[in-house]
This record gives C-alpha cells, sequence and structure tokens, in this order.
C-alpha cells in the first residue's frame, strides 16, 4: 500500500475534528441546525489554516444523503465520493488557472442545471483574488442571485484583492492562523495514535517553525520523521530546522552581562559551524528579550511549565528594564540590516558588538570603580558666596609650579580647582548621552587623579559605557591631566545641573505668568468677559 502524508491522511472531515477554528465552526454549525443557508461563503486566511478543508465538509453537511446536518453521517454515498473527491456534484475550480473571463462564463453557463446527484451543486473557488476584473464582472450576477440548487464557497488568502461587490455578495469568515500550544498539543496527539515516540521540545520547534499553518507543521512532522528514523528528538529537529538552541542566546546573554566580548564572538563561530541561520538568530534573540520584558514586568505572564521559566526569570532579574527594550530594538535593526551586511556572519556579530557597546554599567562595575574605603581623600572646599571658582586657565598655570616643587599633579594641592559642578558643566565640551549624563550626576569627591560622581538609581538607565568615555576625556581635557572617572549610584541631594535648570525653568514660568496676569489690560479683559488666563500658552521671554 502507497503511503499517505499526514497532511491528507490527518485532513478533518467533520466539524468536531477541525482544530483551531472554534468561531467559524459555531456561526456554521448554527447555521446548518437552524437552515439558515447562505448561498454564497468566503474564507479567508493564510495557507493550511483549513479553508479547502471547511469547504468539503460543508459540502458534505449540504449533500449528506441523512438531510441537510451540522454532522454529515460520512458513510452515506455522497460523504464518501466527496471525501475521495470523486463527487460530481461538487466542482473544486482553481481560480489561478482559470482566470479568464470565458473559462468563468463556462463554469457559471451550467449552473443552471440541476445536480446530478446531491441535493445542491457546489462550486468551491480556491485563491478567488487571482481572478480578472472581467471574471469578477461575470459572475457578479450570478453569484448574487444564483439558481436555489447552486451553493459558492470561495476561498482566499489575500481578501484585500477581492472586489467589494464580491465580498458584499458573500458571508465572509476569517480563519485565525494556529497558535503553537495548539499545534503542538495535535501533532502530539497524531504522533500517539501513530504510536511515534518524539519530544516535547521537538514538537514546539516544529510548532514555531509552522508560523500558524496546521499543514506546515504536518508537512514538516513528515520530514522530521523520516530525518530521525521513525523517532522525533528535540536534538535532531532541531538540526533538521537549522533553529538556534536557546542555549547559544543564554549563553550571549550571560556573556553580555559578563562585559565578556570575546566570549559572545565565540558562541557566533560556534553558530557559524553549525551552518546556523543567523537571521533566525536575530529573530530568536528579538524574542528572547520579549519573553525577558514580559518575566519584568508581568512575572505571572510566564508560563509555570515553560522548560525555561526559572532560567528568564534569573537573567530577567539581571537585566535593566530599559537596556531591554534597547538589546530588543537592536536585535530587530540588526534583522533588517543583515542584508546589507557583507555577509550574514558579519551582520551578526556587529549586532553583538552594539549591544556591548551599549550595555549600562552594572552596579558592580560602579562600585569596583568608587576609591577604596581606606583611602585618605582630600575634598576641596567650597567656594563662599563672594569666592569665584578659579578658571581652568589657573590650574593649567598652577601645575607647572607644582612640577618645579617636585610635586607630581595628582598630589598638587586641589585647592585651587573649580568645584562646583555646574560650573565644571558649563565649561566641558560635550553634548549628547554624555551631558545627559553629566546633567543628571552629583560632584561626591574631587581627590588628586580621580573624580567621583554621585548619580540616582532612577537614572541609571543612562549609565552607558561610550557617554562615560567621553565625559571622562572632557574632564581630563578641562583639568589638562589624567581623571579616572567614577559614578556612583545612590540617592543624592537632588541638587543637580538638570534640577536646577528645571527649577530655573519653573522660576522663569511663574514670573512670566504673574507678570501677564498684574498686567492691566489682561485683567480687565478677564474681568470684563469672565475670561481665563490659559497659562500654557504662556511662554517666558
Amino acid at each position: 500500500m502507497s503511503y499517505q502524508v499526514l497532511a491528507r491522511k490527518w485532513r478533518p472531515r467533520t466539524f468536531a475534528s477541525l482544530v483551531g477554528q472554534e468561531h467559524v465552526v459555531r456561526a456554521l454549525t448554527h447555521a446548518l441546525t437552524a437552515q439558515r443557508l447562505h448561498h454564497a461563503y468566503l474564507f479567508t486566511g493564510t495557507r493550511g489554516v483549513g479553508k479547502t478543508t471547511l469547504a468539503r465538509i460543508l459540502a458534505k453537511a449540504l449533500n449528506c444523503e441523512a438531510g441537510v446536518t451540522a454532522t454529515p453521517c460520512g458513510i452515506c454515498s455522497a460523504c464518501r465520493e466527496i471525501d475521495a473527491g470523486r463527487f460530481v456534484d461538487l466542482l473544486e475550480v482553481d481560480a489561478a488557472t482559470n482566470t479568464k473571463v470565458d473559462e468563468m462564463r463556462q463554469l457559471l453557463e451550467n449552473a443552471v442545471y440541476a445536480p446530478t446527484r446531491g441535493r445542491f451543486k457546489v462550486y468551491v473557488i480556491d485563491e478567488v483574488h487571482m481572478l480578472s476584473n472581467s471574471a469578477f464582472n461575470a459572475m457578479l450576477k450570478t453569484l448574487e442571485e444564483p439558481p436555489e440548487h447552486v451553493k459558492f464557497i470561495l476561498a482566499t488568502t489575500d481578501p484585500q484583492k477581492i472586489p467589494v461587490t464580491v465580498l458584499s455578495r458573500c458571508l465572509q469568515f476569517n480563519l485565525k492562523q494556529m497558535t503553537q500550544p495548539l499545534i503542538a498539543n495535535h501533532l502530539k496527539h497524531i504522533l500517539e495514535v501513530e504510536a511515534i515516540s518524539a519530544e516535547v521540545g521537538a514538537l514546539h520547534l516544529l510548532a514555531r517553525s509552522a508560523a500558524g499553518s496546521m499543514r506546515d507543521a504536518l508537512s514538516l512532522l513528515d520530514q522530521a520523521i523520516a530525518h530521525g528514523s521513525g523517532k522525533v528528538e528535540e536534538a535532531q529537529v532541531r538540526e533538521m530546522l537549522g533553529a538556534v538552541d536557546l542555549d547559544h542566546l543564554f549563553s550571549i546573554t550571560d556573556a553580555l552581562l559578563a562585559g565578556n566580548a570575546a566570549a559572545m564572538l565565540q558562541v557566533a563561530d560556534e553558530m557559524a559551524a553549525r551552518s546556523l541561520s543567523f537571521d533566525t538568530a536575530l529573530q530568536e534573540m528579538a524574542s528572547l528579550f520579549t519573553r525577558l520584558q514580559v518575566a519584568q514586568i508581568a512575572p505571572q505572564a510566564i508560563a509555570d511549565d515553560l522548560p525555561e521559566r526559572e532560567r528568564l526569570l534569573d537573567m530577567a532579574s539581571r537585566l535593566d528594564p530599559e537596556f531591554v527594550q534597547l538589546a530588543y530594538q537592536i536585535a530587530v535593526h540588526g534583522r533588517h540590516e543583515l542584508p546589507l551586511a557583507p555577509d550574514d556572519q558579519a551582520g551578526f556579530i556587529m549586532t553583538l558588538l552594539r549591544l556591548y557597546a551599549f550595555r549600562p554599567a552594572l552596579d558592580d562595575d560602579s562600585a569596583s570603580r568608587e576609591p577604596p574605603a581606606t583611602a585618605t581623600r582630600r575634598t576641596a572646599p567650597a567656594p563662599s558666596a563672594g569666592q569665584a571658582a578659579p578658571a581652568p586657565a589657573a590650574t593649567a598655570a598652577a601645575q607647572p609650579a607644582a612640577r618645579a616643587a617636585g610635586v607630581e599633579p595628582d598630589e598638587a594641592d586641589i585647592g585651587s580647582l573649580p568645584t562646583d559642578w555646574n560650573d565644571i558643566l558649563a565649561a566641558l565640551k560635550i553634548s549628547g548621552m554624555a551631558r545627559e549624563l553629566a546633567q543628571h550626576c552629583e560632584l561626591r569627591d574631587l581627590a588628586g587623579a580621580r573624580i567621583v560622581l554621585r548619580l540616582s538609581p532612577t537614572h541609571r538607565h543612562l549609565l552607558m559605557k561610550p557617554a562615560q568615555d567621553k565625559l571622562q576625556q572632557a574632564l581630563a581635557e578641562h583639568f589638562a591631566r589624567p581623571l579616572q572617572l567614577a559614578i556612583a549610584l545612590e540617592a543624592g541631594t537632588g541638587d543637580t545641573p538638570a534640577a536646577a535648570a528645571q527649577r530655573d525653568r519653573r522660576e522663569r514660568m511663574d514670573r512670566a505668568i504673574a507678570s501677564v496676569e498684574q498686567d492691566g489690560f489682561v485683567r480687565e479683559v478677564i474681568e470684563m468677559f469672565d475670561a481665563t488666563l490659559v497659562e500654557s500658552s504662556i511662554k517666558p521671554v
């Protein structure tokens, strides 16, 4: 006996055995039970979700010898012939082949004749959007008022290409894509009946690769059975699909957290050695960051039976939510730019290095950069109200004198250095993220060749290494000597340049509003017309 592929062998033959389209089955079942039959139906949806299957089951329900019913018997001659594809009154037409108006006219000319065997003559037109405009126009009148013994069932994957004049004459049912758990459970049921052993992870891989199509899933399952010599194992399915193992992605994220760029590139080399798809790798990486963000914001949404649940929750607790959002965007843009890269591996490596370059400074890193508690520091006294901070030029001029006295610049007296962070920041030549970081910092210590800033934990997302490097370089140029920058994450007084600028804006706005309110003409208009002053329209000069 010749082998029958799973997609044909397990094609549903009743409404009850159809998987994943309960909303359509419910509507058709109620219509058949109440004998409220429409003359034209339109099934839309992606490939492999059950459009043709529903059309054949509906044809059986209309022509079953037991009568019009939502549960055709499946044993009468009409049901058996429809299942076998040789029922004379079921005409399945491929619109992609019969696109011309003459072919459609010839088809509709036979519609006036009564059915030969069945109760209804059923026309199933697949991929109906492929018909020409003339063919659509030729079928409009028959589609609107067909003979009582004719039923039209149209199917398409692209309903946008169907004229609205045709859509308005049909009952339209949108078939949904299958969910991954639904596909995996159906594949498990099939393998249990077929007495084939399978691993749960392999079924989830097949369900994910099917992208919502049950037919694609069954075709992949056939291939997996042949590849595994009668067994469906996760390792073999992963090799067959060229899928990226989650261990690779977790290894990349662990190396990113550890700041180990070499380990990240080593994982990329291992993936290249196994000929894994880097496009799929970036897709899976974006999916991983999505699940990490879900684990951070709504951990209860992570399924308890998910194999990698504990690993996801642990990694989510070690990453900043803001960085996860940035990492997701980097992965998505990296995948978009992959065709423009010299080769796929180069594009993937650059995406990994972009993740590394924009990684935030972790608490451990910040702590390691703080000066030891036992070290002696000399903090410069703050200038009094009448004392101006020394200019940078004076600092630069004082350094040769310090050297002449036999004192290194790092050990020189720092009393003459500017210690007001607002004045220092105003003299720095920085912009972008570096200036944004500096504006939200407070000066905690300035001793020798070391400057320590304080940053509130609420602004920890600004701790990006490129911004810190630019700020350190600008400070070194400003003080005309090498400086080591350390930023400590801790709550401060809140007297940062950004807070001062915000207070200044608020004071200027308050003065502008008070000035307008005190204006004689404005007060007269308000009293005369009972008007209200719109404060958002006032801009300080």
